[in-house]
Order: structure tokens, then sequence, then C-alpha cells
């Protein structure tokens, strides 16, 4: 890992530079939300690791209509949350979801390892930013928290 500073704008243009085409040809609407360019403490390739973590999840996992990125800045950091919508998650599987090799009820017919979203928590911790994840209605939202330079 090499922490560094980078734009939070290379971080967006890289997200959805690759994931604008791949979500119209899946026809999944993909809104991103305003945000402020700033300097952001971290690893810009780590950084694109852990969003492109969570927006695979997201493909696999979610209902397939809409995904949103939404920016949100306090004195200190920077959230990035990404949302989606048709969640088969259960509440009581939230809490699991960062742990290893640990894969809820809802993945019984998709692949997957368990340990995606424990690498992401693992390297915003590393970068001294933290993730959690969020469940309302039938939404998932997953935030990547980065501090700001």
């Amino acid at each position: 890992m090499n922490i560094g500073e980078f734009y939070l704008s290379e971080l967006v243009e890289k997200i959805t530079g690759y994931y604008r085409e791949k979500l119209a040809l899946i026809k999944t609407d993909f809104n991103v939300g305003k945000y402020k360019n700033c300097l952001l403490s971290g690893d810009l390739n780590r950084s694109v690791e852990v969003l492109q973590n969570i927006m695979e999840n997201a493909i696999k996992y979610g209902d397939g209509r809409r995904m949103e990125l939404i920016f949100s800045e306090a004195d200190e950091c920077v959230q990035i949350a990404i949302m989606n919508g048709g969640c088969t998650l259960g509440r009581d599987d939230l809490p699991h979801i960062f742990e290893s090799f640990w894969r809820g009820a809802n993945t019984e017919n998709i692949r997957g390892s368990g340990l995606g979203l424990y690498i992401c928590r693992q390297l915003m911790r590393k970068m001294n930013g933290e993730i959690f994840a969020e469940i309302a209605d039938d939404i998932i939202t997953v935030t990547a928290v980065f501090a700001k330079a």
C-alpha cells in the first residue's frame, strides 16, 4: 500500500468511467451525486479496489434496477455511499458482512469467497478510513469513509 494523496475526482472518474458502460449494458440506472473535489489521504489504487468490490457486490446481489453514488463531507472526511435496491440480505446478517469467509443466506447460488468486504474493511482501516453498511426497506447502502489530506 502506498499512502499518499489523491483527488476525489480521480477516484470518482475511475469508478464512473468503468461502471457507466457496464451498468448501461445490463440496463441499470446509475446516478452519481454531486461532490466537491478535495484531496484525500490514502492509496488511490486500493481505494478504487474498495469501491469496485462494493459495486460488484451491488451488481451481484441487487435487483439491477438502480445504483447510486452519494457523497457527503465532514471536516475531516468524505463519505462515498453506494446505494442499490433489491437487497436480499437479512437484517440479522448485516453485522457479519465484514467478517472473513462469512457469506449470507442470500448467497446460496452466487459464487464468492466471503472475503471481499473483509478485505475492503482492512484496506480502509490501513488508510485511516472506515466502511459500514445500512439497510432501509429493500435498499442497502455501503459507505466508505475516506480521510481528507
